[in-house]
């Protein structure tokens, strides 16, 4: 790890023509090396938290820009250290400039996510809020956003801090026996520590169970819609979208490939795959279009079986989804060109939802929407309570609770409170990881590498 007693600058706005760049200093000598590069301006009279305008210039006296300077001084700032935001017009060769000045009068290049992880070591925030700001920078629906958002203003923080608590005070009691071990005294209720342990694994399995959930909000939900060829596939994908994005044609087999949007039903994000119509066929390319539709549909999350409902029987369709092989997608069968439809419905045989559209007329499309949203999401709400984002977390948790099963076998089991103590402690240490109360440098470096550079 790199000196925190640098002085770091970065550009905190992405390269290209703009109308604005941004350039970030932060560190003990921000505002000598920002006043050198803006003489005309006292940033040391500033008040925190102010903009003022300034002409950035070589140290000759040469203009490189007229700038507007926002100062952040500590250790009221992001990092908890002299900040300084230089606003710039956005040409790259003028953010250049700045930052070749910054290095000349002693600042270095920040590394990737260097600034927050500052404000982690600074105390600003823990690190499950620091991993919580690359989140939010890169959510794209609302699910995802009021997540990343929930988990930055510390929600997922407080609940592993409450379970750590609750350990740590367990533990206490372990301790407090071993330490008087030879007068053979119990300071701990053993029917109150399997309570305590029975109440910690239920939380702790709660958090893991909503990772599947979490892990859809944030990569949002794969969804394919599968079928024969000229079921209506591109025609439904065409329709979901309200838009011409995948050609339509009657001439069977005319998607060979998969072909992927976005759709955000009630915030959440589905990425919907139009694949290649399942049939055996002598055509090789269309062979391969098919081979990979099943390999795209084995990875899915949600399927949605679309059937020609004007053509295809109850046998057939059964026949199709069996072929298919799905083992833990959930399957919604959707019964197209209904308006057209002489045959029954199919008989049931799954608890697959099953409901009637036409793509072509655009009917019951909304319907279809919100079957999809409630098999992937259901009414859980999850704006307000604490859903496991990171696969990081994930295996905290499960490291955890693998620990204090391991301590409710012992209380069980009546073995020495020296052994329990070893895996509490165990326990401890795997939540205070999530957080950040354990402070090995490659658990900081993993976690900070993910970030742009500037931030």
């Amino acid at each position: 790890m790199l000196s925190q007693s640098d002085t770091i600058v970065a550009p905190a706005t992405p390269s290209g023509e703009g109308a604005l760049a941004m350039v970030r200093l932060s560190g003990d000598q921000t505002l000598e090396i920002v006043q050198k590069m803006v003489p005309g301006l006292s940033l040391y009279e500033m008040v925190s938290h102010t903009a003022r305008f300034g002409i950035v210039r070589y140290p000759g006296g040469k203009i490189i820009d007229e700038c507007v300077l926002t100062v952040y001084k500590n250790p009221s700032s992001f990092t908890g250290e002299d900040m300084v935001e230089i606003s710039c017009h956005g040409s790259d060769f003028i953010v250049q400039k700045i930052l070749e000045l910054s290095i000349l009068h002693g600042a270095r290049m920040a590394q990737p996510g260097e600034f927050t992880m500052r404000a982690f070591l600074n105390g600003k925030m823990d690190l499950s809020q620091s991993e919580a700001v690359i989140d939010l920078i890169k959510a794209d629906s609302d699910a995802a956003h009021d997540q990343a958002m929930h988990q930055l203003r510390g929600g997922f923080s407080h609940d592993i801090l409450h379970l750590r608590e609750k350990i740590i005070e367990f533990a206490a009691l372990i301790e407090l026996e071993l330490d008087f071990g030879e007068e053979d005294v119990a300071f701990a209720d053993r029917t109150q520590l399997r309570e305590t342990v029975g109440e910690l694994l239920r939380f702790i399995a709660q958090l893991k169970d909503s990772f599947q959930l979490g892990n859809v909000i944030k990569q949002g939900v794969p969804t394919v819609i599968a079928g024969r060829p000229n079921a209506g596939k591109s025609t439904l994908l065409n329709a979901l979208l309200r838009e011409d994005r995948a050609i339509i044609s009657d001439i069977p087999g005319t998607t060979r490939d998969t072909i992927e949007a976005s759709l955000i039903i009630r915030g959440v994000r589905f990425r919907i795959i139009d694949t290649a119509g399942i049939r055996d066929t002598s055509d090789k390319i269309e062979s391969l279009g098919v081979d990979r539709a099943l390999s795209t549909i084995r990875k899915s999350y949600l399927v949605v079986y679309l059937y020609d409902a004007s053509t295809q029987s109850s046998e057939e369709v059964w026949k199709d989804i069996e072929g298919l092989e799905l083992t833990h997608q959930k399957v919604i069968l959707a019964a197209n060109k209904s308006d057209l439809s002489i045959l029954p419905d199919i008989q049931p045989k799954t608890d697959h939802a099953h409901i009637r559209i036409s793509a072509k007329q655009n009917q019951n499309i909304d319907a279809l929407k919100e079957r999809m949203y409630q098999l992937a999401i259901g009414d859980t709400p999850f704006t307000d309570r604490s859903i496991v984002t990171n696969a990081r977390h994930f295996e905290a948790l499960t490291k955890a609770h693998e620990s204090l099963m391991r301590v409710q076998n012992g209380l069980e089991e009546d073995i020495p409170s020296d052994l329990i103590a070893m895996d509490i402690r165990q326990a401890s240490y795997h939540l205070g990881s999530i957080i950040g109360q354990v402070d090995p440098d490659d658990l900081l470096d993993y976690v900070f590498s993910n970030f742009c550079i500037g931030k």
